[in-house]
């Protein structure tokens, strides 16, 4: 008798969920730091690594950008219009430039760019490589020019984090390669490491189904998600 394969319980729209939670538990350490104690020390594992409410917060959030890159290349390999796709990533990107420099800057211009452009990049990247397989001198030119943008725009996770995106794409059914990769880019300290590490256990739940979030609403809902959360915890941080 034939044992049939336990099916994966995440889709695509879980992923999603967990991407949007763990990011938006990151981003409320600026409003939990009012909070008596939030960065106080519980325990010190190593001299070096002092756990305290902040520290666990922000490895928490470590979770996010992983699965935003992972859903990057799914959403490459899959979608039906990948310029209308790069558009959108970049328009959100713009609208997006506001809210991350009052949240993170408390002004309207700020030195780091948000993730918008990092994701914008990265796809950008398995784009150029896409197109330019029989031309490898303009393939590597035209990596190099998206490399450099990243750097020279500073946007979140910067050109480690394109390159964490590229390398997810280039190595995609390879799932352990991916969390080295991943461990080599993404690392921080020990509990950072941990936080991207962890990322991995719901990718690997990932049945290659799409899920719940599907339309246009539902869609632009999850892109608008980023900027307007980050206004709504400004707003609420300039009131405490």
């Amino acid at each position: 008798m034939e044992v049939q394969e336990q099916k994966k319980p995440l889709t695509g729209s879980g992923l999603k969920l967990i991407a949007v939670i763990t990011m938006l538990i990151d981003h409320s350490h600026v409003l939990l730091e009012h909070i008596p104690g939030f960065t106080r020390t519980l325990i010190t594992v190593m001299p070096e690594y002092p756990l305290s409410w902040y520290v666990i917060v922000r490895t928490v959030g470590r979770i996010a950008f992983p699965v935003y890159a992972f859903l990057l290349t799914e959403g490459f390999r899959y979608t039906h219009d990948r310029k209308k796709y790069a558009c959108n990533l970049f328009l959100f990107a713009l609208i997006s430039e506001i809210p991350w420099n009052l949240l993170h800057g408390g002004k309207l211009f700020y030195e780091t760019q948000n993730v918008f452009f990092t994701l914008f990049l990265g796809l950008l990247c398995m784009m150029i490589y896409e197109a330019y397989r029989e031309q490898p001198l303009k393939q590597l030119v035209y990596l190099l020019a998206a490399a450099l943008t990243a750097m020279f725009l500073n946007a979140d996770y910067g050109l480690k984090g394109v390159g964490f995106i590229f390398a997810m794409y280039l190595l995609r059914e390879k799932f352990i390669a991916q969390m080295f990769v991943s461990a080599c880019f993404l690392s921080g300290n020990l509990f950072y490491t941990i936080g991207v590490m962890l990322a991995f256990i719901p990718i690997a739940l990932y049945n290659q189904e799409r899920g719940f979030i599907k339309g246009k609403l539902w869609k632009y809902a999850f892109y608008a998600f980023y900027p307007v959360h980050m206004l709504i915890l400004y707003f609420i941080n300039q009131n405490l």
